[in-house]
């Protein structure tokens, strides 16, 4: 009889534990669920799909009883009735003493959250500021812990890890440094909008960490600052390294430039880069989804 293999992905019924503020434009938010016990992850960068109810609803409104057919019929939903759906990293996740999950952390960027600024909000900004434990939400996350969600994979041989990510990808960033062989040589940059974003860091990694740091939003606007980014890294040296492993994650405008200046500019292999974008500037993830089907 041939073993029975889990669905590498699930729905999975979720409520708010608590929250805690991070800084200006991030919010931790701590989920547990009875079913939270099949959740599964090697951590690191590992992509989750959240959806959130809107204001209103006791919770977000998904037709999980189709089956397969669960996304048609979210989309075939009025658009002020089905559920936000937003992408996000796993920022940790603790286990019980059986060894199975029973509470994960993400952490928000609260774009535009603040007085004078609710308008600019997105949706799951919005809602992560007010999030509040019992709050109901749903995950689609996986059940097997090594699957084609994580992204951060340094080959065996890596002799120097380089990181760059935004606020968006500040998360994974950390789980990933904190996953790092102790003494592993990393060079990392992390662009935040304010001083007051920067977090402290806890690695074994031989760890040299950049926080760099946007001016304030101009005009009280909520617009972003200008990016630091490639100035920041073309003037850095790097150790000397002849296997070294890149991972970029953010914006996608600017990770397709940094990914260019490693590959052209520093020579490095391009199968050692991993790049990501979690998002694009001037469009909303309806708006991302919408090209990509």
């Amino acid at each position: 009889m041939p073993t029975a293999v889990a669905a590498p992905f699930r729905f999975f019924s979720l409520q708010v534990v608590r929250t805690e503020r991070l800084g200006p434009s991030l919010v931790r938010v701590t989920f547990a669920g009875a079913d939270l016990h099949a959740f599964r992850s090697d951590g690191r960068d590992q992509s989750l799909s959240l959806f959130l109810p809107h204001p209103g609803q006791r919770e977000p409104a998904v037709p999980v009883e189709l089956g397969e057919d669960w996304w048609r019929g979210w989309r075939d939903l009025p658009e002020d009735v089905r559920a936000v759906m937003r992408s996000y990293t796993l920022r940790a996740l603790r286990t019980d003493a059986d060894g199975q999950t029973s509470e994960i952390d993400i952490d928000f960027v609260l774009h535009g959250v603040g007085p004078g600024t609710s308008a600019l909000a997105g949706p799951a900004a919005r809602w992560a500021a007010r999030a509040a434990a019992g709050d109901r939400v749903l995950l689609l996350g996986p059940a097997v812990a090594d699957n084609r969600a994580i992204r951060f994979r340094p080959p065996r041989d890596t002799d120097l890890v380089v990181m760059w990510g935004d606020e968006t990808a500040v998360p994974a960033a950390l789980a990933g440094l904190e996953s790092l062989p102790a003494g592993t040589r990393a060079r990392v940059w992390l662009e935040v909008p304010h001083a007051g974003d920067i977090q402290d860091v806890t690695t074994g990694a031989d760890a040299e960490i950049t926080w760099l740091v946007r001016a304030e939003p101009r005009g009280g606007t909520g617009e972003r600052g200008l990016p630091l980014a490639l100035s920041a890294l073309r003037a850095a040296p790097l150790p000397p390294a002849g296997r070294p492993y890149v991972w970029l994650a953010g914006e996608s405008g600017r990770v397709k430039e940094l990914r260019r200046h490693f590959v052209r500019e520093r020579g490095v292999d391009r199968r050692r880069v991993t790049f990501v974008g979690y998002w694009r500037q001037g469009l909303t993830e309806e708006q991302l989804r919408e090209r990509e089907d």
